[in-house]
């Protein structure tokens, strides 16, 4: 998977089996998975990121089961309908390992790490690694799945202070990550240009993303210092992270981010 100038879109799933909200439907829970990802899709998004966003509270450690065969069950669902696109799995709150099983099950391309180095305090409490265990995972399971870890999460500070320097340099040369992801403190918030030029030079050559607050007034700047850009909070309807995706708006971002 190759990471220029990438758009990556938001697959938020409802509630899952077994999470608080959880409707009990899994055929409406796919409903919504496929109507999300085609309107990313056929707006112009280059890859697909589902995650269970829609059951919080969420763990700090392994989730259930019923998490991860419905989790699964969509991605594959997701695989038949966009064979072409790349996918990455994202289980939170940080269960790299159920992701990395799910993305070797289905061929997807990534998984997203929140917390893949150090220890961070969360509204789950506090969240440790597990890069040793992920990695021998994914060499076990012989899986081609990249891993793109977060530098500094949101919704989350380190348990003791880390420069973002080191933090991104230890991602990559001992946690091994294959490229960085930056955000903005919580879900759909302004992600930092300084913050991305921070990392950038700690670790030169390595790819870097956007994680959140992604605009069509900002997708320009952010790619003039970033590699790709994951879009989710403004591409719904109203930009309300809690509404089905907005083909209109998928359409006026991507337009923005392919303007030089």
């Amino acid at each position: 998977m190759k990471l220029a100038r990438t758009l990556i879109g938001m697959v938020h799933l409802v509630p899952l089996p077994g999470s608080p909200r959880w409707n009990g439907s899994m055929a409406r829970v796919t409903a919504a998975a496929l109507a999300d990802a085609r309107a990313l899709v056929e707006g112009g998004v280059d890859a697909l990121l589902v995650e269970n966003f829609g059951d919080a509270p969420f763990t700090a450690g392994r989730v259930e089961p019923a998490t991860v065969a419905a989790m699964a069950t969509l991605a594959a669902e997701l695989r038949r309908a966009f064979p072409q696109v790349p996918l990455g799995i994202n289980v939170l709150k940080n269960d790299a390992r159920a992701a990395l099983a799910v993305a070797a099950a289905v061929g997807a391309s990534f998984i997203r790490v929140n917390v893949h180095a150090g220890a961070v305090v969360s509204d789950q409490g506090v969240i440790q690694s597990d890069a040793y265990n992920t990695l021998r995972d994914r060499r076990l399971l012989a899986a081609d799945v990249l891993i793109f870890a977060d530098a500094g999460g949101k919704h989350a500070v380190p348990l003791a202070p880390v420069e973002l320097e080191q933090t991104a340099r230890d991602l990559v040369h001992r946690e091994l990550a294959d490229a960085l992801v930056v955000s903005g403190p919580a879900t759909g918030e302004a992600t930092p240009l300084a913050d991305l030029e921070r990392v950038r030079r700690a670790v030169p050559g390595v790819p870097v993303l956007v994680g959140s607050g992604v605009t069509p007034e900002t997708a320009a700047a952010l790619l003039s210092r970033a590699d790709g850009l994951i879009v989710g909070t403004y591409v719904k309807q109203d930009g309300d992270v809690r509404k089905p995706v907005d083909p209109a708006r998928v359409e006026k971002l991507v337009a923005a981010a392919r303007r030089r």
